[in-house]
Parts: structure tokens; C-alpha cells; sequence
């Protein structure tokens, strides 16, 4: 009967770190002066101008929320469209008027997937696109 040798690392290593026993990784003692990263998601600039998530007791799913920030980015283009101004129209439209609109882009009578939300995104896609185009002249 022949011995293996015993190729655990991550095992020693959480040893070597319960015991306090210095070795080459820093990240495994204790004390280490390494700044934790959390891997939270940062905060988005206050100056962009980024569609919001819809509250998660806006729809029962997530594809018809998906389906309200669609509306809600084509109702802030035609906005622009009306007023010619380059502003950030996404927060100035409230989700309640989102839902009352929707009916004019429902595609199906399915209360789980009423819109086609693709088509939804590449109308909205191609509407900021222009806007994009023309406000950076």
C-alpha cells in the first residue's frame, strides 16, 4: 500500500489562517492591511441621464417591469421630440403614467408577457440614438 501525498492547499491554507501562521498571502491573515472590496454596485453619476429600475410592485414580472422601462425611455424620447430640448426627460415621467400608456403597446392579451419587449427596446434604441445624434451637434 503506497502513501499519496497529501495535495490539499486550500485546506492548508485555511489552517495556516486559523492559527494565525504567517505565510505568503496576505489576504488570508488576519489583520492584513488590504482594503476590503465590496462587491456592491456603485452608485451611478448624478449627472447621467440613465433610465430607473421600476419598483418590483409595478408588475408581477420581471418581463412586463422590463416592458415599462421600454415605454417609459420611448415616452421620454417623444418628449424630446415635442420640446427640442437635449434634458434628461427619464425622471420627470412618473411610473403611473407608464402603466396608464402601456395599453397602446400591448401586443398580446397574455397578462405575463403583454408586450413584445424587444421591439419595445428597438423602437426606444433607435429613438434615443437620433436624440443622441442631434443633441451632440
Amino acid at each position: 500500500m503506497s502513501l499519496r501525498p497529501f495535495r490539499k492547499p486550500a485546506y492548508i491554507l485555511c489552517l495556516l489562517a486559523a492559527f494565525d501562521v504567517p505565510c505568503a498571502f496576505a489576504d488570508t491573515q488576519k489583520g492584513s492591511d488590504k482594503p476590503f472590496k465590496s462587491m456592491a454596485v456603485t452608485p451611478d453619476e448624478p449627472g447621467l441621464c440613465l433610465v430607473p429600475r421600476p419598483p418590483a410592485d409595478l408588475a408581477p414580472t420581471a418581463y412586463v417591469r422590463n416592458g415599462y422601462r421600454a415605454i417609459l425611455r420611448i415616452m421620454a424620447a417623444e418628449m424630446w421630440q415635442k420640446t427640442d430640448l437635449c434634458d434628461c426627460f427619464l425622471a420627470q415621467i412618473q411610473w403611473a403614467d407608464v402603466v396608464e400608456r402601456s395599453e397602446e403597446f400591448k401586443a398580446s392579451n397574455d397578462p405575463r408577457r403583454p408586450f413584445d419587449v424587444s421591439a419595445l427596446r428597438q423602437h426606444a434604441d433607435a429613438l434615443f440614438t437620433l436624440r443622441d445624434e442631434t443633441c451632440a451637434e
